[in-house]
Order: structure tokens, then C-alpha cells, then sequence
């Protein structure tokens, strides 16, 4: 996805709100791009309890090391979680390159801000707060210039984040019967990613999360600070809008 996160490479115009710009460095060159593969599911692959606990050891040990001053622990912490933050941000934004760059902006957010990070709550929420907030941000300020999506959308199969680490492209190829399916579950493949990034943003917030990296209305509450009613409420709509769009593409 991308070579390296720098400083002078984040945006003045989209800041996420919970991450400080203050006192901190530039971040080494991060790992290397996620790597690429449609899976065939709806969500992500559900995580354990004995994962989950896992992973939160590990998140609190790196990110304890960060905040002691050590950039290794912060390439992990990018390691992990890039195919998801990238996912989630592309789905939102629609356009690669603008991805990639918004992308690189939530870590440097994460890099300067890991100061404010508590440790209440789990740091992956934390981490998509930022994210969440930056997208949207960054949805205002493309809309005032009248930004289009660029075609990638329909072309780029790096959508396509991995499953197992919560960003399972949304695949009807396994629905689709007959010697078509591959041809025709790649058509609508694009037609979801597409219609997706037509939804208002925070429909489009809420399908990403739940259907389509499998989070937990639990961990969505987190990130977003909705109440539950509202929370099921907005998501309902987001289906029925979402399901209206795709119509079109379902009919024989």
C-alpha cells in the first residue's frame, strides 16, 4: 500500500480528532504494502476470545514501547493493522491514491498522538476513532472542491484486504451458480465497492464496520459513540439504501 509513513507527508486540512500534533518526531519508514486477495465471505474472520485477549497483550506491549520512545514497536503497530485501516479507508473515500494518503495520515496521528492513548478501552477502537474521523474529515473537504472518485474503484483489486485481518472484500462469487460466476461475482464485487462509496458517510461508516470487516456492535459503539438504538437504527437504513442501489446489478 505504501513504503513509508513521513511527517512532512500528512495533510493540514484533515486532522482526526482525538490524535495531539503536539511534541513528537517523524516516524521511521513503515512496513510494506498490505498484501491482496479477494476472499469469499461477507465479513472478516470472527476472532476468538483467546486471540482477542492475545492481541490485546500484545497492542498494550507495543504500545507501551512507543510511548518509552521506541520506533520499532510503532512499525509493528503499522504492520498490523494497515490492510484494516487501508481497507476501511478506501471503502470510505472510493480513490486509491487519496486512500493511500489518508491511510499514512491516521498513523502519523497515531505516531504523534500515542501520548493521549490512555489505554481505556481497546487501542484497535482508538485506532479506528482516528481513522473514522479523518475520512470524514477528509469527505468534507474533497466535497467543497468537488473531488470524483477516480474509476481505480472498479479496476483495483487492492480493495481486496484481507480477510482474516478484518477487511474481507464483500464477494457474491460464491452465490452466483453456473460458469458465469466468476466473470459475474468480480461485476458485482466492483458494483458493491462502487455503490458503497455513494452512500452517505455515515452509512457508508457503518456497513464498512459491520459487514464488512465483521466488527461487534460493541466495538462500533466504541468507535463511533453512537447509542445502540441509534446505532441499529442508522445501520438498518444503510442496508435498505444500499440494497436499493445494488437492485440494478441483480436483475437476470
Amino acid at each position: 500500500m505504501y513504503a513509508q509513513v513521513n511527517a512532512e507527508d500528512s495533510r493540514t486540512d484533515a486532522k482526526a480528532g482525538d490524535a495531539s500534533e503536539a511534541g513528537a518526531a517523524s516516524p521511521q519508514p513503515v512496513a510494506d504494502s498490505p498484501k491482496q486477495g479477494p476472499k469469499r465471505r461477507f465479513r472478516g474472520k470472527p476472532e476468538t476470545e483467546e486471540a482477542r485477549a492475545a492481541r490485546d497483550a500484545k497492542d498494550r506491549r507495543l504500545v507501551r514501547r512507543l510511548k518509552q520512545g521506541d520506533e520499532r514497536a510503532f512499525q509493528e503497530l503499522v504492520h498490523t493493522y494497515q490492510d484494516r485501516i487501508f481497507g476501511l479507508v478506501f471503502r470510505m473515500i472510493g480513490n486509491r491514491q487519496e486512500a493511500e494518503d489518508i491511510a499514512q495520515e491516521v498513523f502519523i496521528s497515531v505516531y504523534r498522538g500515542i501520548g493521549n492513548y490512555r489505554g481505556e478501552g481497546r487501542f484497535y477502537t482508538w485506532l479506528y476513532r482516528i481513522a473514522s474521523n479523518t475520512c470524514k474529515n477528509r469527505i468534507k473537504y474533497l466535497k467543497g472542491r468537488n473531488f470524483h472518485r477516480a474509476s481505480d474503484i472498479d479496476e483495483t483489486p487492492a480493495a481486496h484486504t484481507r480477510g482474516e485481518d478484518g477487511g474481507a472484500v464483500v464477494s457474491l462469487q460464491s452465490v452466483v451458480p453456473g460458469p458465469e460466476a466468476t466473470i459475474l461475482g468480480n461485476r458485482l464485487e466492483r458494483a458493491i465497492q462502487a455503490e458503497i462509496a455513494q452512500l452517505e458517510p455515515e452509512h457508508r461508516l457503518l456497513i464498512v464496520l459491520r459487514d464488512i470487516q465483521g466488527l461487534s456492535y460493541a466495538e462500533i459503539l466504541n468507535i463511533t459513540g453512537l447509542q445502540e438504538g441509534t446505532l441499529k437504527s442508522r445501520l438498518h437504513r444503510a442496508r435498505l439504501a444500499l440494497k436499493a442501489r445494488l437492485e440494478p446489478y441483480m436483475e437476470p
